[in-house]
């Protein structure tokens, strides 16, 4: 299994009226991998994950799970992976502890093998001190270690992660972050959706970015952040009559994108060696300036260049 993708999704279309959600996307995800799904509110990444977990039939289009077709091996296919979802299916009246003996029994284990296995996510998510609670005590990041837990009692290969830290704060952010990693070390492979792009960033091998249901770009972050453009500089002017000069000289003899706002500019650099360039400029001028930085591109830039400005 390690020598084949987790996910082959080809051609994957998906109509609701007159609107195409999704557009003939195609993709693959390694086995090991932790593939980032990321798109504005309503690009179709959403639906496009529904269709690839079984949960919404596609109108064209394969979804292979591990070689299995979601559609004519739909029960072999949906064996092989655990979904945690921003609200996972379990009941509120009752405690950690009985929810995860309810879906254990649920995914075939006997009784001694469901309460073996509740005890130990119970200890991996450190929820064993509050496994006897009602989950309408837990806090959000309780709740959402929960839900992961309970994607996992069947130990899946793939788990899809959708949204798995949207409302948590920053402290347990980087606990579930730290746990993504730790089953990605035990060989899962992870399809994540965020929002969050500095999630994306940290965690994310590769990144496919979906926009009005098409994909628009896949690769890796690295990859994509080289791909729209050079590094940022900014700086002050100090002095605001050395402006038209300091225009002149980055676009006429630098050949260098500049904007100037007020007595702020930014350059665009290509290579980061350009930045002596610039300073030296300065110098020669005689041009003072301040507040000075370097800024290479960020997922933040990815997205706004890929999505913003296409509706």
């Amino acid at each position: 299994m390690e020598n084949m993708n987790a996910i082959e999704v080809e051609g994957l279309t998906k109509k609701f009226g007159n609107n195409t959600a999704v557009d003939n996307i195609s993709f693959e995800v390694k086995a090991g991998e932790v593939f980032g799904l990321l798109g504005p509110n309503g690009a179709g990444k959403t639906t496009t994950l529904r269709m690839m977990t079984t949960l919404l039939k596609q109108d064209f289009g394969t979804v292979k799970i591990f070689g299995h077709d979601t559609l004519k091996e739909s029960r072999i296919a949906r064996s092989m992976f655990g979904l945690t979802g921003q609200y996972a299916s379990v009941d509120e009246d009752i405690s950690a502890r009985e929810n995860l003996m309810i879906f254990s029994r649920l995914n075939g284990l006997s009784k001694n093998e469901a309460k073996s296995r509740t005890d130990e996510l119970l200890e991996e998510f450190s929820l064993v001190n509050s496994a006897d609670k009602s989950l309408k005590n837990f806090s959000g990041g309780m709740r959402r270690r929960l839900d992961l837990a309970v994607s996992l009692i069947t130990r899946p290969s793939l788990i899809f992660l959708d949204e798995p830290t949207t409302g948590l704060d920053p402290r347990t952010r980087m606990q579930m972050w730290d746990t993504i990693r730790e089953l990605v070390d035990q060989g899962s492979t992870i399809i994540l959706t965020t929002q969050y792009l500095d999630e994306a960033d940290q965690l994310a091998d590769r990144i496919a970015v979906i926009d009005h249901g098409k994909l628009v770009k896949i690769g890796t972050p690295d990859e994509l952040k080289k791909n729209i453009g050079g590094t940022k500089l900014q700086f002050q002017v100090d002095e605001k009559e050395d402006i038209p000069d300091l225009k002149n000289v980055l676009e006429n003899q630098l050949s260098l994108e500049s904007t100037f706002s007020g007595n702020q500019v930014q350059v665009i650099m290509s290579e980061k060696n350009q930045l002596v360039t610039i300073l030296n400029v300065l110098d020669e001028n005689n041009i003072s300036f301040s507040h000075l930085i370097v800024q290479d591109p960020s997922l933040d830039d990815v997205f706004m260049s890929l999505t913003v400005g296409k509706n």
